[in-house]
């Protein structure tokens, strides 16, 4: 069945091992957040033409970086911090990764575990074309080598949830390699590099709160389809971790491989965490796993770094372990020391056969690949002339970015900036307040364009604004023209009109005339602002200001 799929073939050949390091990467001749000894080369043959517009942003050498290491000071003396994450991110299929069992959230414990999953004699896997497409996706949008031919391999441990007594995942080839994520933490930006991307099956899970000394188990995640993104030992801080993570499960939305659930284990991250006095070798780390939200992410990351400077500097020797972290008492605990590579006994899987990838199936996918979030950036920032912060706000999710462009498109590109302000400022408030997601905003993009361009065009004030965008967000069938002509919203600009109130403000608040003549220059405000309470907000703010000046020189 797999062979029958067209861009990919399986082969027979065998593989030799090779030994691997922290995480689980090649050795590189390099400071953990610093730079690498030995430049390495960019791949042409598989990479994505979408990795010019990660590079482009990047200062230097492309494997550079362009912060610093993060000093700690402890009690005693000074620490380096070094963090490497590994992702798990579950894979937008339909079925699992080795058989066609659901994968829905939510299912009845054990509805969704086929013969497959439980590990039935005489069963085989048979893989998921639809995971492979989506390692391909992340692949190029990273700019990193998709593996020509990939080897699936066992990880050999026992644990209850997990009924082959062994986990299909990939060890020695991975189907992607290289490449990295640019992260801003301040005004600072970095490069994060990828060690690997690998594909593999999820394992069951045990449920110990259900039953009163006894642990159930439920297999329905068995099988799940995940891609192990494992990143090289970069970060230097929490906060480097957590850009890193929301970067990275932006781009895995944002492609539409992982729906990004982190509630219900769709990305879920582990954290290595180190300390070394400045320049030594890197110190022994402990693996803090399933963490699954950005901001346990970060208390986890600050505890471990913490606990691990004043066990040092009290005498005591770090080992290696699998630890969890209590968000309860923000601690971490010893779950067991951690294994080595060697502790699985990896060895290829024979009832998978190696995975070939074909140079036109890449290119298959990587026609099918959107606008990368970095290179949409560029060319917002390019188009509209938007800042930035602006840019990167607006793109930050494809929905985001999706309903900014549809609303350019009816109001202009010359009203882009005041576009961008109404999306990201009052749209945004009302969808978060309102616990709404882009899709299932009460005002579309088109609703919302006719009111920016009553607004360009003189018809409306930005405070007025505000009432009509309220009603366009409780009325879905009414438009900012039919709320503007029924509530009498339609600003004043005529001179003729304005003069009268200006002059009645005038006389009537003598006082502040004589201040403001006087150099007082708050004095000028207040009397903006009776004018326009007076005008109740309809009269055009500039052209208060113009023709009040002009009559109190």
């Amino acid at each position: 069945m797999a062979a029958a799929c067209s861009g990919w073939r399986i082969s027979s050949r065998p593989t030799a091992c090779r030994s691997w390091c922290w995480p689980h990467g090649r050795a590189t001749a390099r400071s953990a957040c610093g730079n690498r000894a030995t430049r390495s080369r960019w791949p042409s043959a598989t990479a994505a033409p979408h990795a010019a517009a990660i590079r482009s942003i990047i200062s230097g050498p492309f494997w550079s970086t362009t912060s610093r290491a993060v000093v700690h000071e402890g009690p005693h003396m000074s620490w380096e911090v070094v963090i490497g994450l590994e992702t798990h991110a579950q894979l937008q299929t339909r079925s699992k990764i080795f058989s066609g069992a659901a994968i829905a959230f939510g299912a009845a414990p054990n509805r969704q575990a086929c013969a497959v999953d439980i590990a039935l004699p005489g069963v085989l896997p048979v893989l998921n074309r639809e995971a492979v497409v989506c390692a391909i996706k992340f692949g190029l949008a990273v700019g990193a080598n998709i593996a020509p031919r990939s080897i699936f391999a066992r990880k050999n441990y026992f644990y209850p949830d997990l009924p082959k007594g062994y986990q299909i995942s990939q060890f020695e080839t991975p189907v992607v390699s290289g490449g990295g994520l640019t992260i801003r933490v301040g005004d600072a930006e970095k490069f994060v590099h990828l060690t690997r991307a690998h594909l593999e099956e999820d394992a069951g899970k045990s449920l110990h709160e259900d039953f009163h000394g006894k642990t159930g188990i439920d297999l329905n995640r068995a099988g799940t389809p995940l891609l192990e993104i494992v990143t090289e030992p970069d970060m230097c801080s929490s906060a480097e971790a957590v850009a890193y993570a929301k970067a990275l499960h932006a781009l895995v939305t944002w492609i539409g491989i992982c729906d990004g659930n982190m509630q219900e284990g769709s990305f879920r991250c582990d954290a290595n965490v180190s300390v070394r006095r400045p320049g030594a070798p890197l110190g022994t780390r402990r693996e803090v796993k399933n963490l699954n939200s950005f901001r346990f992410l970060q208390q986890a990351i600050d505890y471990e770094i913490q606990w691990q400077i004043n066990e040092i500097e009290e005498g005591r020797k770090i080992h290696q372990a699998t630890v969890l972290f209590d968000p309860d008492t923000g601690e971490t605990r010893t779950m067991r020391s951690k294994e080595d590579a060697h502790d699985y006994r990896y060895f290829p899987d024979p009832d998978l056969l190696p995975l070939e990838i074909t140079a036109a199936w890449i290119d298959e996918v990587r026609s099918g690949l959107p606008e990368l979030p970095q290179a949409m950036q560029q060319r917002l920032a390019s188009d509209y002339a938007l800042s930035p912060y602006d840019a990167a706000t607006l793109t930050a999710t494809r929905e985001i970015a999706g309903y900014f462009e549809a609303v350019v498109a009816t109001a202009g590109a010359t009203n882009a900036k005041l576009c961008a302000n109404w999306v990201m400022g009052e749209l945004v408030a009302r969808l978060n307040r309102d616990e709404l997601e882009f899709s299932a905003s009460p005002v579309s993009a088109a609703r919302l364009a006719g009111m920016i361009l009553r607004i360009a065009d003189g018809t409306l004030s930005s405070k007025l604004a505000k009432e009509v965008f309220e009603a366009l967000w409780t009325d879905t069938a009414t438009s900012a023209d039919s709320v503007i002509e029924a509530r009498g919203l339609r600003q004043v600009s005529d001179a003729a009109a304005i003069e009268p109130i200006i002059d009645a403000v005038l006389a009537a608040n003598a006082k502040s005339v004589e201040e403001f003549r006087a150099g007082k220059d708050k004095a000028f405000n207040a009397l903006v602002g009776q004018v326009m309470k007076a005008s109740k907000g309809k009269a055009n703010p500039q052209q208060v200001h113009d023709l009040l000046r002009k009559k109190l020189r």
